[in-house]
């Protein structure tokens, strides 16, 4: 059993990585907290779920969803954080802007969509066989999320140690400032740094909607805690430490869950993290933080 829930909690961590991973991008160049994250995420499972009832194959629905949320939060950074960052208005401001932006993300995709829960219906996920493993069990479903989660988080970390756009990234966050006398263009990393992180937090929109088969309005609630618990987890600003932290917070999820404690899960999930954050304040690799100190 601890096997099984073992693996089962590394491919809810991926999902709980993948999300995370798009907030503390954002956090670790602007120092500010994109709330809108979530609702992208759920934009993004219902455009997939739209575009494979219109006859799309599913890898491309995932593609296809992916940028458009990439877009959307490159629109995001454009309307609700560029023009309070020109002025300098802080943190507050943004922060207070991209819940304005996520309430209405939710209104649009409530009046297009209405309240009901939505299910794919392209056969694909009927035909998932079962894969046996010694011990453990799993779908061909939870394979494929699982690689396509770890996939595109390598992806990640090769663009942002071998590129560019990646030095930019890691220049910008560094230090604003010094990156700009460089000549870093600012606005455009930035961008660039809002496309990454949302196309992921879209990304781990679909795969949780294929991994239950279900689309709702409020499927970003619950994932947007979490994520928030997995960054300050890993530490504020470390793309590892979200790595780290959706693995750690998967892994006490489904064990809580395989041990009867299912209805104090999320108690137990955060329970966790303020047991640990009480002895390490700064989370696992909490850059940041001694960066300030």
């Amino acid at each position: 059993m601890i096997a099984q829930q073992l693996l089962n909690g590394l491919f809810l961590g991926a999902v709980y990585a993948l999300f995370a991973v798009g907030y503390t991008l954002v956090f670790g160049v602007l120092d500010i907290l994109n709330l809108a994250h979530a609702a992208i995420f759920t934009a993004a499972a219902f455009a997939a779920l739209s575009l494979s009832m219109a006859g799309v194959p599913l890898p491309l629905s995932f593609v296809l969803a992916a940028l458009m949320a990439g877009v959307i939060g490159v629109l995001l950074d454009r309307v609700a954080f560029a023009p309070l960052r020109a002025r300098n208005a802080g943190t507050l401001p943004p922060l207070i802007s991209s819940i304005g932006v996520a309430i209405i993300i939710g209104a649009v995709l409530r009046g297009i969509y209405g309240v009901d829960e939505r299910h794919f219906t392209t056969g694909a996920l009927d035909t998932a066989s079962a894969i046996h493993l010694g011990p453990v069990t799993f779908t061909t479903v939870e394979l494929a999320i699982f690689v396509s989660a770890i996939a595109l988080m390598l992806v990640l970390s090769w663009i942002l140690r071998s590129t560019a756009l990646g030095r930019s990234i890691r220049a910008v966050a560094s230090d604003r400032t010094a990156a700009a006398f460089l000549g870093v263009n600012l606005e455009r990393t930035i961008a660039l740094t809002f496309f990454i992180a949302s196309a992921l937090g879209g990304a781990a929109g679909v795969l949780t909607g294929l991994e239950y088969n279900s689309v709702t309005l409020d499927m970003g609630g619950p994932i947007e805690l979490k994520g928030l618990a997995v960054i300050i987890l890993g530490g504020m600003g470390s793309v590892t430490g979200a790595v780290v932290g959706g693995f750690i917070l998967g892994a006490v999820e489904t064990l809580a869950i395989a041990y009867g404690a299912s209805e104090w899960r999320d108690a137990i999930v955060f329970g966790v993290m303020f047991a640990f954050l009480v002895a390490r304040p700064t989370g696992l690799f909490g850059k940041r933080a001694a960066r300030a100190a």
